[in-house]
């Protein structure tokens, strides 16, 4: 995706199930199939959504593996591909210590933004849009 956002490249990201996909392919690379066994929808609907993901170039190519005779992609998301700005919608797991440092900067963007809010259109000041919701979830 380029710098500026295009309306293409946020339909890329409107769907659900694509937000989805790159939360889940930050931790680890996986084909079609393992990503629909772990999300629980069809192959043919994550195959579908993996495609125009790794066209918007949000996605790379991480290995190509045999499985049956046959070739299987393994796509990963970068999560510093295609933004302006700064975009996260993530599902994960990551260790006690990550969480607790994560919160810590969440709490401090939410005080620095509030800090330095000024009125609209003040001179030197552009409009942002800032929304963080941070929860930790209960395993399935």
């Amino acid at each position: 995706m380029p710098d500026s956002p295009t309306l293409e490249g946020l339909r890329v990201l409107a769907h659900p199930v694509r937000l989805r996909i790159l939360s889940l392919l930050t931790g680890a690379a996986m084909s079609a199939a393992e990503a629909a066994r772990e999300l629980g929808e069809t192959q043919a609907n994550v195959s579908y959504h993996l495609r125009r993901l790794h066209e918007a170039g949000l996605l790379d190519v991480a290995e190509e593996v045999r499985i049956r005779g046959g070739r299987a992609k393994r796509y990963r998301h970068d999560p510093k591909s295609g933004e302006r700005g700064s975009t996260t919608d993530a599902e994960m797991w990551v260790d006690r210590e990550t969480w607790e440092k994560a919160l810590g900067h969440a709490r401090e963007l939410s005080r620095l933004l509030h800090a330095a809010a000024r009125p609209p259109r003040s001179r030197g000041t552009i409009p942002v849009s800032a929304t963080v919701a941070m929860f930790e979830m209960t395993p399935s």
